[in-house]
């Protein structure tokens, strides 16, 4: 939304002095605060560094290598990281006023929302299966595509035991007595669609796009499941027919009706979404899977994260869910780090024999080693430039949270997803590029219909199981399950074969 040309509505970034609202200088200066109290050093090259649109990788790298010194470490860089975000950005109320993002913690509602129910007409499934390259995989076919994947590196073993667990426990699907909030109900991978065919209850929160919204009734309808679906009040206080502000019928309204007036946009709605899910018949599952290009993406993120925070502060039975991108800068367990090693040393007399002229054209940047061997934790560095530093910072934002609320005892399902052929990757020619080729290095690219069964099912086991162990350090919070595709395995640091993937790719698309 727009207030005064092209002004924006809602959350958004800070005027620096030349007027711009300036994304590169909010990112700089919330991982310069971040690095602050443990790495005054990397503080300042953050703070210094002239080009951060490319230069961004190496600061986001920092973060994490700053909080491995301690558990302490890691919890400040999380606490004074989202400190920073709630302290710059800004937001335009409905008159072009400007306050403070954490003005809504407390601002009031400007619209009340119904939530209609969907009731499906579907039967649950009885159990999980797994679609897969054509197939459904489901018993002991699904346990031996865990064990493939565990054998060449894709998955971590951690992932495939909660998968397991949950094959053999189809009373979880359901996850009886919860209601999940899917943010981005749209998204590709997100978990609306398997939760509903469990038969769980959802609530599907998405922009007021009429499009988006077909689907997601036409989902919750076919299903197994309930589905929940925010309707604005069109006078403020009056209900509308056949509905109240807990949960209403589809038969207040036909089809038609619903998804003409379905849907928010969480960037300029937070205090009134917040009063609404304080409403919803808990335990109540926060869901995070929102997506925007460019800037937008930290926006959203800045919005939800304030959402979360006042939420918390309403009610005290929130479980969080999150889904971290492979792309990114991750700490990995020494049995990550000793396969990667094992694959460097005994790539084929080929591999050898071209890796040494191309490292030298290329200054050491191609087909370098993931990892020295012994060193624990390994750190894997996935981060694409080409996906830039806003989509860093957004996705930083919810690890952030994720490290905050565990340790403040809150119940959080992160699971890192694998590279999958999504729509917004397929839109960046180098990363489809890079997909197509990524098999000749040992990553396997998802799709969508697998990665999104797949992570549902981590947070199902998540949630049944009180977040999953315990760690000793944040770092290994993040590592458990993970689903990287392979990423955190191969013979490679992850960007230094990029390039020659996307070539690669590239040909295999002209042939």
């Amino acid at each position: 939304r727009a207030m005064g040309g092209d002004e924006p509505a809602g959350v958004v970034f800070p005027t620096a002095a030349d007027g711009r609202r300036s994304t590169s200088a909010v990112g700089s200066a919330v991982v310069a605060d971040a690095l602050r109290p443990v790495d005054p050093l990397g503080t300042l090259d953050a703070e210094r560094d002239t080009n951060w649109r490319s230069g961004y990788v190496v600061h986001f790298r920092r973060l994490v290598e700053a909080g491995l010194a301690s558990r302490d470490a890691a919890i400040t860089v999380a606490r004074d990281g989202l400190a920073s975000v709630h302290r710059r950005m800004r937001v335009v109320g409905a008159g072009g006023d400007e306050a403070g993002l954490d003005t809504l913690l407390s601002a009031p509602g400007r619209r009340r929302f119904t939530a209609v129910t969907v009731p499906g007409t579907g039967q649950a499934d009885d159990g999980l299966s797994l679609p897969y390259r054509g197939d459904r995989l489901r018993g002991d076919a699904l346990l031996r595509r865990l064990d493939t994947w565990v054998g060449s590196g894709v998955i971590e073993p951690s992932c495939a035991d909660a998968v397991a667990a949950v094959a053999a426990h189809p009373e979880w699907l359901a996850l009886p007595g919860r209601t999940i909030a899917v943010l981005g109900a749209g998204a590709e991978v997100g978990p609306l669609s398997p939760l509903l065919s469990w038969g769980a209850r959802v609530l599907a929160v998405d922009l007021p796009r009429p499009a988006v919204w077909e689907r997601i009734l036409d989902t919750g309808r076919r299903s197994g499941g309930t589905l929940l679906v925010p309707i604005a009040h069109q006078q403020p206080g009056r209900p509308e027919p056949g509905s109240e502000a807990g949960g209403g019928s589809e038969a207040g309204g036909g089809s038609e009706a619903i998804t003409q007036r379905a849907g928010l946009d969480l960037t300029s709605e937070v205090p009134a979404v917040a009063d609404w899910l304080a409403t919803i018949d808990g335990p109540l599952v926060l869901g995070n899977y929102v997506y925007a290009d460019g800037a937008a993406n930290v926006r959203l993120s800045a919005a939800v994260d304030a959402l979360t925070v006042r939420l918390q502060a309403e009610r005290d039975d929130v479980a969080l869910a999150f889904l971290a991108t492979p792309t990114d800068v991750f700490a990995v367990p020494p049995e990550a780090v000793a396969q990667s090693v094992q694959a460097y040393a005994t790539r084929s007399r080929a591999a050898k024999l071209a890796g040494r002229p191309l490292r030298t054209l290329s200054g050491g940047r191609l087909l370098r080693r993931a990892y020295m061997p012994g060193v624990e934790p390994g750190i894997n560095d996935s981060l694409v430039p080409q996906q830039g530093p806003n989509y860093a910072l957004a996705k930083r934002v919810q690890r952030w949270r994720a490290t905050l609320a565990r340790e403040a005892g809150t119940i959080v399902s992160m699971n890192v997803a694998p590279p999958t052929r999504t729509r917004s990757v397929l839109k960046n020619r180098v990363l489809a590029a890079a997909y197509v080729g990524a098999h000749r290095f040992g990553v396997e690219v998802f799709e969508p219909a697998t990665c999104k069964v797949l992570m549902a099912a981590l947070l199902v086991h998540d949630l049944n199981t009180g977040g999953g162990p315990a760690h000793a350090h944040p770092w290994q919070d993040e590592a458990h399950a993970a689903a990287h595709g392979g990423l955190w395995r191969i013979a490679y640091a992850p960007r230094s074969a990029l390039g020659l993937a996307a070539a690669l790719g590239y040909s295999t698309a002209r042939r």
